[in-house]
């Protein structure tokens, strides 16, 4: 089986560094990475700075194109498909042309990626997402995640899922994240992962259980997914645990017991003496001391409901001897969220630097090198952290490794 990659909604190439670390021979074909209402697609420049750009099979360079408006045909085949998509609203209906069919809400990325999946049946498919995702929309908990698998176990696959928090297995940045890894029934590893039971895939033999070990699930329980996927659109709700797989609408769900390893600490990624435009001056100080301290303030709803809205304290500045907060992509902005350290050269605080942003994510310095300092942030705050790609690329070596 060749080790053959299609990146949507690449960012900044996340997901093709992690794999490309592994020096494992894997290659990526195609890719897609395109910013709805911006002038400039700096993600996408950025991605071909480093790695080029690609035609597709009808000869054309559409990667920075919409992914809607691409022919799923024209997308080069591909033993993997990877991606990281946005969280979104996910309910279907019915078409109008047939009651047979299923139509998404437009603009919904999820549909783009079961198009290839349609189009393309590629063996494997690694995905990334907020972990939210297993709990949304919250009139109707669990249902778009019920979707998704739906979607996918019509289309002959299974799937592994698994929430995991970067700085547990030894990254920098306290970020979770749900990565959804669906495999094709009719190839080895679906069918010797349909011989097991589901609490050996989530503990020992799955690829989420090797990449992110444990020491077992607890408790284990489960639920039948509708085939009737506008059914599961309008009824379906589960409470989705942290981790599970699905097999034949079979879906079992738990909680992992994580075999945590050591961060990678705040400290051990800042830079000394960093350049004067990223202190905080003084009379935004006391600006930043009240975002970051806690609250209590009176508000009052449209329909006249007085209440009070609390916050606890968020540390200021960072801690040095823990890993780094979730990074949004609104890093470096005036804001509760954003990062504040003591350099380590000055002992004045300051933002992060762009490089200490990249470091966070597992991306080599200058990374985003050439963009606005803004736009290296928010490209940082949307991007995934690379080590976790990395570990999971091992697994699926082995995998591949066994494949026809």
């Amino acid at each position: 089986m060749e080790k053959t990659i299609c990146e949507l909604f690449a960012g900044v190439g996340g997901f093709r560094l992690g794999f490309d670390r592994l020096e494992s021979g894997w290659t990526t074909k195609w890719f897609s990475q395109w910013e709805p209402g911006a002038r400039r697609q700096w993600a996408h420049d950025c991605y071909v700075d480093h790695f080029g750009d690609c035609q597709d099979l009808e000869g054309f360079y559409r990667t920075g194109d919409d992914i809607a408006t691409v022919p799923k045909s024209a997308v080069p085949d591909h033993t993997l498909l990877v991606g990281g998509f946005p969280c979104q609203d996910y309910s279907v209906a019915h078409t109008l042309a047939s009651s047979q069919g299923i139509e998404g809400k437009k603009g919904v990325l999820w549909w783009q990626i079961r198009d290839i999946l349609i189009a393309k049946k590629p063996a494997f498919c690694l995905l990334e997402n907020v972990d939210r995702l297993l709990k949304s929309p919250a009139k109707q908990r669990g249902r778009d995640f019920g979707i998704i698998l739906a979607c996918l176990a019509e289309l002959g696959y299974s799937a592994q899922w698994r929430v995991v928090n970067a700085a547990d297995y030894g990254a920098a940045q306290r970020r979770r994240r749900i990565f959804i890894f669906a495999y094709r029934d009719d190839t080895a590893y679906g069918k010797a992962m349909a011989a097991l039971e589901p609490d050996e895939i989530m503990s020992v033999h799955g690829l989420m259980a090797k990449a992110f070990p444990v020491y077992g699930i607890e408790p284990p329980r489960g639920t039948e997914l509708s085939r009737d996927i506008v059914e599961v659109s309008d009824k379906f709700a589960f409470a989705f645990e942290n981790t599970g797989v699905m097999h034949g609408y079979q879906v079992t769900t738990g909680r992992p017991v994580e075999k945590t390893e050591p961060p990678v600490l705040l400290r051990d990624i800042l830079q000394s003496f960093a350049d004067e435009k990223y202190y905080i001056p003084s009379e935004k100080m006391d600006k930043w001391v009240y975002l970051k301290g806690a609250k209590k303030i009176p508000r009052t709803t449209a329909a006249g409901h007085e209440y009070v809205f609390s916050e606890g304290p968020v540390a200021f500045p960072d801690p040095w001897d823990r890993p780094g907060r979730t990074m949004l992509t609104s890093e470096s902005s005036l804001n509760r969220s954003t990062h504040v350290v003591a350099d380590p050269g000055t002992g004045k605080l300051r933002l992060l630097t762009p490089v200490e942003a990249e470091r966070l994510q597992g991306f080599d310095d200058d990374w985003t090198a050439g963009m606005p300092d803004r736009m290296r942030y928010f490209c940082m705050g949307n991007a995934l952290v690379v080590d976790m790609i990395t570990r999971m690329g091992k697994v699926l070596d082995q995998i591949v490794a066994q494949e026809a």
